[in-house]
């Protein structure tokens, strides 16, 4: 979790910092709609190498984003879900598609 020092003073880049990233926002995307495992993830985020995907969901879960839960089982069976914390992502997440899909919507209607 960042610290008070390493926090920007502006609330926008406190937020970007925490999921400014390409990646991180498909996770908390998919993350949104359920808990979902490792490899599950890999497959649905196209073109994400296995160590971006390691170290982005190592970073969420330390910033309080994400939980990860070990089954005691064998072979170990993890999974990847939002905390409460990340759910409150939810309303972000829902204005950034409404707003893509208004942008594609007007981008395909000037295309004509």
């Amino acid at each position: 979790m960042l610290t008070k020092e390493e926090m920007p003073a502006c609330p926008v880049a406190t937020t970007v910092q925490l999921i400014g990233s390409k990646w991180k926002l498909l996770i908390l995307r998919d993350l949104l709609m359920r808990p979902w495992r490792f490899n599950e993830l890999r497959r649905d985020l196209e073109g994400i190498s296995q160590k971006v995907l390691t170290d982005s969901l190592r970073v969420m879960e330390e910033d309080g984003l994400v939980s990860r839960t070990v089954y005691p089982e064998v072979p170990p069976k993890v999974e990847y879900s939002l905390t409460p914390l990340g759910e409150s992502m939810k309303p972000i997440l829902d204005a950034m598609e409404q707003w893509g899909t208004e942008y594609k919507t007007k981008f395909q209607q000037h295309q004509i």
